[in-house]
């Protein structure tokens, strides 16, 4: 995974993991420095 430098800060101490299950796969984040996020969980504030 990439990340770049600008972006980096909003990311740490975050947990990065893949899921795969029967709906298909993906990555999920869990992010301590998220305040609130948005339903479908694409996007967060800090």
């Amino acid at each position: 995974m990439l990340v770049d430098s600008v972006s980096l800060p909003f990311l740490a101490n975050a947990v990065i993991d893949f899921t795969d299950e029967l709906i298909g796969a993906r990555f999920v984040v869990q992010n301590p420095n998220a305040t609130s996020s948005c339903g479908c969980g694409t996007s967060f504030s800090i």
